[in-house]
């Protein structure tokens, strides 16, 4: 392996986190299952088995259809189906327990873009540079918010990097 091969073939995406539900709510997919399957055992034990089968398939198909997925790379960054162009994207901020509590509540500008899940507390609050774009910045929830910083970080503009712009 050469010295030159890294540099040459760069990954594309710097950073990638997927957004999974947290354990407990798996728990409650089944136990809301269970219940169904419950209520509807008076009825027939098996329709009870396929109410509370199917319950549990459709909630499982929408939660990973609802999870979101985190690409920083030199070019963009992606949350869930949105992306912005790096190079638009100043200032920005990782935020855990009271800070991450305010920036989703009482600092929260009602016009920023959000992809929270509750499951998750630290965000990350990234600028929005572009004069097209009423959006101020974007409010991203990430379980490693020093390494999605990081990543925003290294692919910095280097015009950017220059002008002394830092966290």
């Amino acid at each position: 392996m050469s010295s030159t091969t890294p540099s040459a073939s760069a990954p594309a995406t710097t950073y990638t986190e997927k957004l999974w539900p947290a354990w407990w709510i798996w728990a409650v997919i089944i136990a809301g299952g269970g219940a169904l399957a419950l209520a509807f055992a008076p009825i027939s034990v098996l329709w009870s088995s396929v109410v509370g089968a199917v319950f549990i398939l459709i909630m499982t198909i929408l939660t990973v259809m609802a999870i979101a997925k985190i690409e920083v790379s030199p070019e963009r960054v992606s949350v869930g189906r949105a992306s912005i162009e790096r190079e638009f994207i100043g200032e920005f901020s990782s935020h855990r327990k009271d800070d991450a509590f305010f920036e989703r509540g009482r600092g929260l500008n009602g016009t920023a873009f959000m992809c929270f899940r509750g499951w998750i507390d630290p965000v990350v609050k990234m600028e929005i540079t572009d004069e097209r774009d009423a959006t101020p910045y974007w409010l991203v929830s990430t379980r490693h918010p020093e390494k999605f910083v990081a990543a925003l970080e290294a692919t910095k503009p280097t015009a950017q990097r220059s002008a002394g712009q830092t966290l």
